[in-house]
């Protein structure tokens, strides 16, 4: 438990040092334009997922996500302590991670964002990307598990640009991004809505895999 643990906290520090690092660098270097910056967010978080799930998986299933710890709770793979504290473990290890990008970048380390994210168009891109990320997840891991590094990080790259909220899709990295007042911040005014979202987004996934992915063959 002690090695799974520290996979999902180690994870979840690059993963979300990636996220809002890779935004404060992009912002810098773009010179205001929105699209670059967004586009150089995305392939640096579609990377580090790749990596992180290649290299963790074997160790923790790579769920960096409490939504993705909490399917796995109802699919009978972890037990409901095991859960609590891999929750933990990606919470603590997640925000630890956005400290060490403001570090990193000579800002302020505690901070709060400024950056309103909310409206229902906001909240069903949420609940929509959110959904994609579990499909994705539960598809694979039945068909072609050696793919789920490649999938997961190829559908967070789409997602980044089909869905209006750019993403999040994980409310452990919602939480950690609302202490970063940068690109990829999230006031904590907007938690809320973007958090119950995600986890609505994911109980439909889970119904929706289980009804189409139960008699698909394995790999």
């Amino acid at each position: 438990m002690a090695q799974r643990l520290g996979g999902e906290a180690v994870g979840c520090f690059f993963l979300f040092a990636t996220v809002i690092g890779s935004g404060i660098m992009a912002e810098r270097l773009a010179g205001g334009n929105v699209a670059i910056t967004l586009l150089c967010n995305t392939l640096a978080t579609g990377a580090i997922l790749f990596v992180l799930i290649t290299i963790l998986g074997p160790i923790s299933g790579a769920h960096f996500n409490p939504v993705v710890t909490m399917v796995a709770r109802l699919r009978g793979e972890i037990e409901a302590g095991s859960a609590l504290l891999y929750i933990t473990a990606q919470l603590a290890g997640g925000v630890l991670g956005v400290w060490a990008s403001h570090a990193m970048f000579d800002l302020a380390i505690i901070q709060l964002s400024e950056r309103i994210r909310t409206g229902p168009g906001q909240w069903i891109g949420e609940g929509v990307a959110t959904f994609g990320l579990v499909f994705t997840i539960l598809g694979t891991s039945k068909s072609r598990p050696r793919m789920a590094p490649a999938t997961v990080a190829l559908y967070i790259c789409a997602a980044y640009w089909f869905t209006s909220s750019t993403s999040f899709a994980n409310p452990a990295i919602t939480i950690a991004r609302s202490m970063s007042n940068s690109f990829a911040g999230i006031s904590p005014l907007s938690l809320f809505g973007f958090i119950a979202s995600q986890f609505l987004g994911a109980l439909l996934a889970y119904q929706a895999g289980k009804a189409l992915f139960a008699n698909a063959p394995a790999e």
